[in-house]
């Protein structure tokens, strides 16, 4: 029988049995409830006639209303004959209270009536004993009716109790239990289930399952090994140096390039741990080494290059750091298994870099003596000694003099980037007043906040340390800021310069209401060469990027906060001296 017609049948007949049990003890309840409705209908009220007339019989002579009472319960009482005799009785009533009324003086047939009345109440009494006796036997019919019922019931579930929860949870728990087994990696566990219920066919699959899982585990043994050889040579005979770290930072597998670069020998490295390894070797610790928060800052910092020594040359690689997870067989979350770590040779990039640095700085460097010239020239022209112009001439010399402007700008700026990545940066860091930066930037853009007619807030704390910092770089930093907030601000705007004691040191931040960056571009802001789109092209897109580079070098964070609409804050914050 299948376990759901089982189960049908079980609850089956518990609700049937509980239906009969409801049944059976409706029925009795609602006979004794007739019993007893009778017993009160029929021959109480009949008693309770009886009882007034008798009353009403003792006032005939000195009350006249007594004759109206007798009447009246003599008259109810013979609409209310409900036994044998009852009538007969009630009708001597009737003649001897006639005779009565015909000779109230009588002294005998008060008498007379008395008796009649007793008779008719001794017939009322009979008849509850009789009626009694019946309830009586009806309650004990009823007990007896629903306690075999009840027990019928009670050992119908106890046997649904004993054998159904065995008959169902047995086969579960053994399933369970083979199931365990079978994690564990014990295939040749099987089931012997009995019958050709839903069990029974469970057994069958169960069955079949194990056998292919015994029969996949002892076939694939030679194919995951070929696997695995499979990958080691493919690992081994990549150019790029690859180690691979199980989640304890154990080194699993490291290709040539890796071994030749590290100096070490491959069974040296195979199994032992990476940070053991790494308090000899120099190469190994800054492989492992994890990225670092910034003090919870928003930071632009890149990963720099690694210059490693190997074969006799120079080369430089980029580190990237993979980490492996993977979702066991039958859970939802993920499980970190380990890192592979990758170097990319970037050798030959970096070789083209220093070859661009070097002719942007000699280009640079040739391009100051003309455009100083030129300048030189203008201002020979604009002399009045040295003749009037007229109106057009003097517009072609405020546009050669903006182009030799922004071209002696621009020269400026790849000269100073030069010098960033050649490492040549010329800082003179000491002492500096946070308050004196700040009056020099200001100073620097009062011509272009006049020009806009922007208003500018300064709020800075009081009683503010020094700094450790180079000034004039520092300086050139804000200026680049407000410049940059100037050009982005409308007409009539507002800018906001706070200087802040922050935890980690002073804060310099600049405020504009211009229309935000986009969330896609704020982490390539201080990107050589960068520019929003959409914005407008005025600039080199070095700004940022060497300013970035000029607070590094001096051991300070910069960053931006920005949001579309809410305008932009750029901040950069230098250690106390």
């Amino acid at each position: 029988m299948k376990i759901k017609s089982k189960l049908r049948l079980g609850l089956g007949t518990l609700f049937f049995l509980i239906l009969a049990l409801g049944l059976i003890a409706a029925k009795h309840v609602y006979t004794l409830k007739d019993d007893t409705e009778n017993i009160l209908a029929d021959n109480y009220q009949t008693l309770d006639y009886v009882q007034h007339m008798l009353l009403a019989l003792d006032e005939v002579k000195t009350n006249p209303e007594a004759w109206k009472a007798f009447d009246q319960n003599l008259e109810k009482q013979q609409r209310n004959v409900t036994e044998i005799g009852e009538a007969e009785a009630t009708q001597k009533v009737q003649d001897h209270y006639d005779l009565l009324k015909a000779s109230p003086q009588s002294d005998t047939l008060p008498v007379v009536v008395r008796r009649d009345l007793a008779a008719l109440a001794k017939i009322n009494m009979q008849a509850i004993q009789k009626k009694s006796d019946i309830a009586v036997g009806s309650v004990r019919s009823a007990i007896g009716g629903i306690v075999l019922t009840a027990t019928l019931c009670f050992l119908i579930a106890l046997t649904l109790l004993i054998n159904l929860p065995s008959n169902i949870g047995n086969p579960i728990r053994e399933l369970t239990e083979s199931i365990k087994e079978i994690a564990a990696k014990n295939y040749s566990q099987r089931l012997h289930f009995s019958g050709k219920d839903e069990f029974g066919q469970l057994a069958s699959s169960f069955n079949t399952m194990a056998e292919k899982l015994e029969e996949y585990d002892n076939s694939n043994l030679s194919q995951i090994l070929m696997e695995k050889k499979r990958t080691e040579a493919l690992i081994n005979n990549m150019h790029e140096p690859v180690i691979g770290l199980d989640e304890n930072k154990h080194i699993l597998f490291a290709n040539h390039e890796a071994v030749k670069i590290t100096g070490m020998l491959m069974s040296d490295m195979l199994g032992r741990s990476a940070v053991d390894l790494a308090v000899h070797n120099d190469l190994i610790r800054v492989l492992i080494q994890e990225k670092q928060e910034s003090n919870g800052l928003t930071t632009q910092a890149s990963t720099p290059s690694l210059k490693i020594y190997a074969d006799d040359k120079e080369s430089y690689f980029e580190k990237e750091i993979v980490d492996i997870t993977i979702i066991p067989t039958g859970e939802r979350q993920k499980k970190f298994i380990g890192q592979v770590i990758i170097l990319k040779n970037i050798t030959p990039f970096k070789e083209l870099d220093f070859a661009k640095t070097n002719f942007i700085a000699t280009v640079s460097h040739e391009l100051k003596t003309p455009i100083s010239s030129i300048k030189m020239s203008l201002q020979i022209l604009e002399n009045e000694q040295t003749g009037a112009l007229n109106e057009e001439q003097k517009q072609l010399m405020e546009s050669i003099k903006d182009d030799s402007n922004r071209l002696l700008k621009i020269t400026g700026e790849l000269l100073n980037m030069s010098q960033v990545e050649t490492g040549n940066i010329q800082l003179s860091i000491q002492p500096s007043s946070p308050y004196a930066i700040v009056r020099y930037a200001l100073d620097a853009v009062k011509i272009p906040l006049e020009q806009k007619e922007i208003e500018l807030v300064v709020q800075t704390d009081e009683n503010l340390p020094d700094v450790k910092a180079d000034m004039e770089k520092t300086a050139w930093v804000l200026i680049n800021f407000l410049t940059n907030a100037i050009r982005y601000s409308q007409q009539e705007g507002r800018l906001q310069l706070e200087l802040k004691n922050g935890p980690n040191g002073i804060k310099f931040s600049v405020r504009d209401e211009g229309k935000g960056i986009d969330s896609r571009y704020r982490n390539k802001i201080f990107d050589r060469y960068f520019q929003i789109p959409g914005s407008s092209k005025t600039g080199t897109g070095l700004g940022l990027a060497i300013s970035k580079e000029f607070i590094e070098a001096q051991g300070g964070v910069i960053g931006v906060a920005s949001e579309i609409g809410m305008g932009s804050t750029f901040y950069f914050e230098l250690a106390k001296a």
